[in-house]
């Protein structure tokens, strides 16, 4: 059960932002056996002033079309799993929308299964 945060700067279209969900979610799908209807994403947009990346860092060459990948998921996936999660959400973004795989920028952050309430104050994975 992932829950995803995408960031980006302000100004694209619905289409493109949707475009961003959906390739997160196939990816999600394609590599961590996510199941059919668990999508629990959030994006939020931000203008230039609020926004802020290192442009080259660890070289590689970002532009402002940089969007910022937040992934809490349980620890239960392997490294190659995590690899391939990483290759293939730039590789779908990169279909569509159409984003440069440099500007894709992924954050894992796993927490044990019992660190989840899917709702009615139940621990479903405990």
């Amino acid at each position: 059960m992932p829950l995803v945060h995408i960031s980006l700067r302000a100004g694209k279209p619905e289409a493109y932002r949707q475009a961003i969900f959906d390739g997160v979610y196939q990816a999600l799908r394609d590599t961590f056996n996510v199941p059919d209807d668990d999508q629990f994403m959030a994006m939020t947009e931000h203008d230039a002033a609020n926004f802020r990346y290192g442009a080259t860092y660890l070289d590689v060459a970002r532009s402002d079309d940089v969007v910022f990948i937040q992934i809490t998921a349980s620890n239960t996936r392997g490294m190659e799993q995590k690899k391939a999660l990483f290759r293939r959400i730039a590789q779908r973004l990169g279909a569509r929308p159409g984003m440069r795989e440099e500007d894709v920028f992924v954050s894992l952050v796993e927490v044990a299964k019992e660190n989840w309430s899917l709702g009615r104050g139940l621990a479903q994975y405990a």
